[in-house]
C-alpha cells in the first residue's frame, strides 16, 4: 500500500514498531517526537495520513488535528492516545479526527486502520487545499467556495501543483509533467500561472530562478 504517513509520538518505541510494520506494507513514514518538528516538515511536504499522539511533551495533538485540519483538510489524522474513554474518543472525533486508536494498540490494527485511510484517500475524487477545493472528475474549481472557470491545462496545472503543495517545482518538471515538454517555452507557464492568479488562487508562488510552488503557508 503505496502512501505517506507523518506520526507526531514522543515515545521512541512505538513510532519504531509502526514505522516496521507500515514499511512492509510500502507505506512511506516520517516521525516527528515534537510538534515544532511536525509543523515544519508539513510546510514542505504534505502526508497522506496523519498519526497524532494527544499528550506531547510541548502542547497537546489535540491542538495539532485542528492546525492541520484548518490548513490541510484532505489529510486523514488518526489519534492515538491512552485517554481512551468513550467521552475523549468523542472528543476527538468531534474535533475533526478521522480516526481514533487508545493505547496500548495492536500494531497490525493501526496497519490496517492506516492502509484503510489512504484506500479512501486514492478513491477521493477531490483535492482540497487551503481555499481552494479541485474536483477531478466534473473538473471544477472552488476558491473559498466560489466556483471559478478553468480551462483544461489549467485544471491539469493547479492539479499538478496542489498535488505537490508545499514544493518548490521547477520549470521544466512541471512542463514536462503538465505539457509533455522535455524542453520549451516558459512564457507558457507564465501565462497560465498569471491567469490562475487572476482568478483569485494567491497560493500561486513564484521561486525565481525554479519554478513555482503551491503555498501551504
Amino acid at each position: 500500500m503505496n502512501g505517506k504517513v507523518y506520526i507526531l509520538e514522543d515515545d521512541a518505541s512505538i513510532s519504531g514498531l509502526v514505522r516496521v510494520s507500515l514499511e512492509m506494507n510500502g507505506t512511506e513514514l516520517e516521525s516527528f517526537s515534537c510538534i515544532k518538528d511536525f509543523y515544519a516538515a508539513m510546510e514542505s511536504c504534505v502526508p497522506d495520513v496523519a498519526l497524532l499522539d494527544i499528550m506531547l511533551p510541548d502542547g497537546s495533538g489535540l491542538d495539532v488535528l485542528k492546525t492541520v485540519k484548518a490548513r490541510y483538510p484532505s489529510v486523514s489524522c488518526i489519534m492515538l492516545s491512552a485517554l481512551s474513554k468513550e467521552a475523549d474518543k468523542v472528543n476527538g472525533l468531534n474535533l475533526g479526527a478521522d480516526d481514533y486508536v487508545a493505547k496500548p494498540f495492536s500494531v497490525l490494527e493501526l496497519t490496517a486502520r492506516v492502509n484503510a485511510a489512504l484506500r479512501r484517500k486514492k478513491r477521493s475524487d477531490s483535492i482540497t487545499v487551503g481555499n481552494v477545493t479541485l474536483e477531478y472528475d466534473t473538473m471544477d474549481v472552488r476558491i473559498k467556495g466560489e466556483k471559478v472557470e478553468l480551462n483544461r491545462k489549467e485544471f491539469e496545472l493547479l492539479k499538478y501543483l496542489m498535488q505537490n503543495a508545499g514544493k518548490v517545482m521547477p520549470r521544466e518538471v512541471i512542463l514536462l509533467e503538465v505539457w509533455g515538454y522535455e524542453q520549451g517555452e516558459t512564457r507558457t507557464l507564465d501565462n497560465h500561472i498569471s491567469r490562475l492568479r487572476k482568478l483569485g488562487i494567491t497560493e500561486l508562488e513564484t521561486v525565481f530562478g525554479v519554478g513555482y510552488k503551491f503555498s501551504i503557508s
